[in-house]
């Protein structure tokens, strides 16, 4: 047999084949740095130097910033590439090209190229890629030499500075905010984890920011002069004033040195997603002082309306009334905590959730179990997970100082924790409103959310 058949023997047939092949290289772990993707590109001619990209990073609100980007941009008559992570359904929603998910024959095409060149990666000192590089250079491919969009909105997978997406020279970056997460990779304090976030910040490109803590300004500040890069901070170069509150319709007004909104209007839940959006709509402005980028104000408002984001304050069913929020660090549970006492009504809260082992659990449980009639804790289907028996021992150590849940429920098995919430739901006084949220890491939130819409488990392999 030739090498040339040799080769067609051993390609991939199917979009199934590609995806298995891709998510088997999860086994490799995280590995932050910067040359097998360098490497990875150099062999395709560098298909990232012909693209536009606005490069968000952050702890928190990463998603729904690109989501806004997007879907205004899309209005706006551009042809617009997003790649975002991790996937809720399928592990192609995060190569998406005018919101359509990549096309399988372009996956499996594109998978061939690439696995002859991460088997020779993995022979080398370099050792094998990753399935993030993998994907993140998948990517690249895709939008540089097949789908060729106008911007390419561009999701940070973890940290930044030695994150592979950081690959590319953005024409726009973008932080969102910076909090307690992944602290066993980017670092214990805030100001470690700033500097991580911060690495996106290239010589001369402008940088919008939510950023508050003063620590974290600092670091985004002093990254930012000294790669003379120009800072538009919330609080300061732009602003916004929450108009009105009501579930599923939000309005606030936006303010920037650039000019003055009276009034836009989102569709997203929480307080949270205005401060996202704000901080969407000053990118935007950005881009059309420098960039000369068209967005009429119909296209913005309509964009911004339009704009949905799974698993983050989704109600996916009315009866029973079940909430998905992936809260997976402090500050998102915090952020769903302050939504669950301004935006939706209820007499009684059932909350289920699943970790992960490396997440600041006592303090993301402080926000939310004071509010909790029946807490069910379980685990995500996921090979690292934390145990729902330890994650039960941090909720059982606060319950009387927070006089949290009057019923703890612990079943390891995500399905059958789902049933007993359900059941919670079902024998509460029938007069009463109940509310079941469901929460925590996103492994559990893609299961959930496609058991109950889709009839069927999500895909895995981030």
């Amino acid at each position: 047999m030739t090498n040339d058949n040799l080769s067609a023997a051993s390609a991939f047939r199917t979009a199934e084949e590609a995806m298995a092949w891709i998510t088997s290289l999860t086994s490799f772990g995280i590995r932050p740095g910067m040359e097998r993707i360098q490497l990875l590109m150099e062999r395709f001619n560098h298909p990232e130097r012909r693209l536009k990209f606005i490069h968000v990073a952050g702890t928190n609100g990463k998603g729904s910033v690109c989501a806004y980007l997007t879907s205004v941009l899309l209005r706006s008559g551009y042809d617009v590439g997003t790649f975002t992570s991790p996937y809720l359904t399928s592990y192609s929603n995060r190569l998406q090209y005018n919101g359509q998910d990549i096309e399988d024959d372009v996956l499996v095409r594109l998978a061939n190229l690439l696995k002859p060149a991460a088997e020779e990666l993995e022979a080398s000192e370099f050792g094998s890629a990753t399935m993030f590089e993998v994907t993140t250079a998948l990517a690249l491919l895709y939008y540089g030499t097949v789908a060729f969009p106008d911007y390419v909105v561009w999701e940070t997978g973890l940290g930044g500075r030695l994150d592979v997406t950081n690959i590319v020279t953005p024409i726009v970056s973008v932080i969102t905010n910076v909090g307690h997460d992944h602290m066993d990779v980017l670092g214990p304090t805030l100001t470690d984890i700033a500097r991580e976030k911060a690495g996106i910040i290239k010589p001369g490109v402008p940088v919008v920011t939510a950023v508050s803590q003063p620590e974290v300004v600092a670091v985004v500040e002093e990254t930012a002069r000294a790669k003379q890069a120009t800072v538009y901070r919330l609080g300061d170069e732009y602003s916004y004033e929450t108009l009105s509150v009501a579930e599923n319709e939000q309005k606030f007004s936006f303010q920037s040195q650039f000019r003055a909104i009276q009034s836009l209007t989102l569709t997203m839940n929480g307080e949270h997603q205005i401060e996202n959006a704000a901080t969407a709509v000053m990118a935007l402005e950005v881009l059309r002082q420098y960039y000369a980028v068209i967005v009429d104000d119909e296209h913005l408002e309509t964009g911004l309306r339009e704009t949905s984001w799974p698993g983050r304050l989704e109600m996916v069913s009315d009866d029973p009334r079940i909430l998905l929020d992936g809260a997976h660090n402090p500050e998102g549970m915090e952020a769903l905590s302050r939504a669950l006492r301004t935006v939706y009504r209820f007499d009684r809260l059932n909350v289920m959730m699943a970790m992960m082992p490396n997440k600041n659990h006592e303090h993301s449980l402080r926000h939310i179990l004071p509010m909790v009639d029946t807490l069910v804790i379980t685990e995500p289907d996921f090979h690292k997970k934390m145990n729902a028996v330890d994650l039960a021992a941090v909720a059982e150590g606060l319950r009387s100082e927070l006089n949290g849940p009057q019923k703890v429920i612990v079943e390891p098995d995500w399905r059958r924790a789902l049933e007993l919430l359900t059941e919670a739901s079902a024998s509460s006084d029938g007069n009463e409103n109940t509310l079941n949220v469901i929460t925590g890491t996103l492994y559990l939130i893609a299961d959930v959310r496609s058991w109950l819409i889709h009839g069927k488990k999500s895909e895995k392999g981030w």
